[in-house]
């Protein structure tokens, strides 16, 4: 059985959405050039590393874009549950991107605290000021869909996080040019740089634990396998196993072991098992395989034990 959130026409939300996606791309890599250039002639190690970080924004943006459109292929033989994970999969490439950039800046940080350099405080704040005005922009443009989506929204974090850092590296430059604080701009590609690993670390997990079809959060498995156990008739439930298809669909499959064969107990503790899972634990797929005491199943006797 495969199960499809969506149609396989694109609606109008989803053009949107794509079209936002697009401008945000474009913007974002005019800006890298913009502030690449500024940050060569300033001389400001912070407003490449702003620069270096707003390039993998637009390359994050390219890629839940393109990830996008593979996940609304439809299913076939091949691939019977479709490309719904495409996004899933895109999010983790964006995430280990951060993680990467982060640890590059924070490298390079510290190197320039040991070895500073002269640099240009107004062409800094002036670079930076329009740097800004534009993440702005295109955190505007990512924020709705990033609320549903997983993939978007590790772009979306991307953007946001780059957003500050134009705002650090503002802080920076008034720095310089009021004080003459040169250590403030490796400082500054610090704090990016932390805040960049942050984010990342704390949004990976998620994408990991679907890709490798661990138990959705909030769900219990010896609270489903209890739920089912419940039901008048049933006298063992096994094999059992819970993940997500993607961030909004769960899916179950288990052994129900009845002490009867009469069909329409069968029936009846189908259709309840199946109301339970979808309103207790908001599981609407589930592959319920019936059994009966005589029987054998090697996975009877093998119970899966929720880690703690």
């Amino acid at each position: 059985m495969i199960v499809r959130r969506h149609g396989p026409g694109r609606t109008a939300d989803t053009r949107g959405t794509d079209r936002r996606l697009i401008w945000a791309v474009v913007v974002n890599l005019l800006l890298t050039v913009a502030q690449v250039a500024g940050g060569v002639l300033a001389g400001s190690l912070a407003l490449i590393a702003d620069a270096v970080h707003n390039l993998s924004d637009a390359l994050s943006l390219a890629i839940a874009l393109f990830a996008r459109r593979i996940a609304r292929r439809p299913a076939h033989p091949g691939m019977t549950f479709g490309y719904r994970r495409a996004e899933i999969v895109a999010a983790l490439i964006n995430l280990t991107t951060l993680v990467v950039i982060g640890l590059y800046l924070m490298s390079e940080g510290i190197a320039r605290l040991f070895a500073p350099i002269p640099v240009d405080g107004w062409l800094i704040v002036i670079i930076a000021g329009v740097a800004l005005v534009i993440d702005l922009a295109t955190v505007a443009l990512t924020f709705r869909p990033a609320r549903g989506s997983m993939n978007i929204r590790a772009a979306f974090l991307h953007n946001l996080a780059d957003a500050l850092g134009s705002v650090a590296v503002i802080v920076a430059g008034a720095a310089i040019l009021l004080y003459g604080w040169t250590i403030v701009d490796p400082l500054v590609t610090l704090a990016i740089a932390g805040y960049v690993l942050w984010h990342a670390f704390r949004e990976i997990g998620p994408a990991m634990r679907i890709l490798m079809e661990a138990v959705p959060p909030g769900l219990d498995v010896a609270e489903i396998a209890a739920a089912l156990s419940e039901i008048e008739g049933v006298t063992d439930v096994h094999h059992l196993h819970v993940w997500s298809f993607d961030e909004h669909e769960y899916a179950m499959e288990a052994h129900i072991l009845l002490e009867e064969a009469d069909l329409d107990r069968i029936r009846t503790v189908k259709k309840e098992a199946r109301r339970r899972l979808a309103e207790r634990f908001s599981i609407r797929h589930a592959s319920l395989e019936i059994e009966f005491a005589d029987e054998h199943c090697p996975e009877r006797e093998k119970r899966l034990v929720a880690p703690h």
